[in-house]
């Protein structure tokens, strides 16, 4: 008799462990360290976070059919209402060189942000482009390396503003960081790290990095070569470079965007399979003026258009 009650039991316990079983098969760790069965409304919570994750893990871009487009002329058109008064009307849209009436032709620049359609984590496009027509002609060049070597003597030479170790890091910890860009020897790349320089020269993008080109034997020819380049670096999905300055033609600003467009295209081509980039919209800017998305074509004809020649008149 009593083995039959304990079958009973044992019948009974095996079916209730089955039921249970059935509502449920996913189970967390309880406070007390067993492990408990999820409600339906955590189960919900959970897939909605991962959906969440899932649908945000690229960056937003709009439709660019939905958007007003510019061809690189009309993005730098101006027109003069009344070309013997001093007022200055804008007709039909907003264009660049209407923000930048009255300024110093040299002073404001042309910027151009190249949107790509990428993923929030993984790899940034980062690089150095030398452009047709230098942007920035004045770039003031530390160079770390021993103040008695080779090295230096070659720096100076090439221009460099500033040469040598422990000067340039007394500057830099005082925080007198009044340089543009930083080149420096391998053999000095140890002192750095133990006087604390990378944390203050990183997150600045002044760090000297092997694949930029910046850590050199023979930081002459780097000085020369940055006299005239541009540095451009990947933020939030965007990489936003000088192109040009407001004295400049369109056959100038045209070339230096075709060159720096390609750059870009080139480095996020060149980044690993895994990761994908691609460029997605182009748009100028200057100084003071709004964005204006580029369509891709130089001019396009047309009533009340300014010509490419009537543009270069500043």
């Amino acid at each position: 008799m009593g083995d039959v009650c304990e079958k009973k039991e044992e019948k009974g316990a095996v079916e209730e462990q089955k039921t249970t079983r059935s509502f449920s098969s996913a189970s967390v760790l309880s406070a007390t360290g067993g492990s408990r069965q999820l409600s339906d409304k955590e189960r919900a919570q959970r897939e909605k976070a991962k959906r969440r994750r899932k649908k945000h893990r690229a960056y937003k871009q709009h439709n660019l059919k939905d958007m007003q487009q510019f061809t690189l002329c009309e993005a730098m058109r101006y027109t003069i209402s009344n070309a013997s008064s001093a007022a200055y009307q804008l007709t039909g849209s907003r264009y660049i060189k209407a923000f930048e009436l009255g300024q110093n032709p040299d002073t404001p620049k042309y910027d151009i942000h190249v949107k790509l359609r990428t993923k929030k984590d993984g790899a940034v496009v980062r690089n150095n482009v030398r452009l047709p027509y230098p942007v920035k002609t004045d770039l003031k060049i530390a160079v770390i390396c021993p103040p008695d070597s080779t090295a230096a003597k070659g720096a100076r030479a090439a221009g460099a503003f500033m040469v040598g170790e422990e000067e340039i890091f007394e500057r830099v910890k005082a925080g007198k960081i009044d340089f543009d860009r930083v080149i420096a020897v391998p053999e000095s790349l140890a002192k750095m790290g133990k006087e604390g320089i990378p944390r203050i020269l990183g997150p600045r993008g002044l760090m000297p990095n092997v694949k930029m080109g910046s850590v050199v034997t023979n930081p002459g020819p780097a000085v020369r070569g940055l006299m005239g380049g541009s540095t451009y670096r990947e933020r939030q999905g965007v990489v936003r470079m000088a192109v040009g300055r407001l004295s400049f033609s369109p056959e100038m600003l045209r070339d230096n965007v075709k060159a720096y467009v390609s750059a870009v295209k080139k480095d996020a081509a060149s980044l690993s399979d895994q990761i994908a980039k691609e460029v997605y919209e182009v748009v100028l800017s200057s100084t003071n003026s709004p964005g204006f998305s580029l369509n891709g074509d130089f001019y396009r004809p047309g009533p009340g258009n300014a010509t490419p020649q009537q543009l270069a008149v500043v």
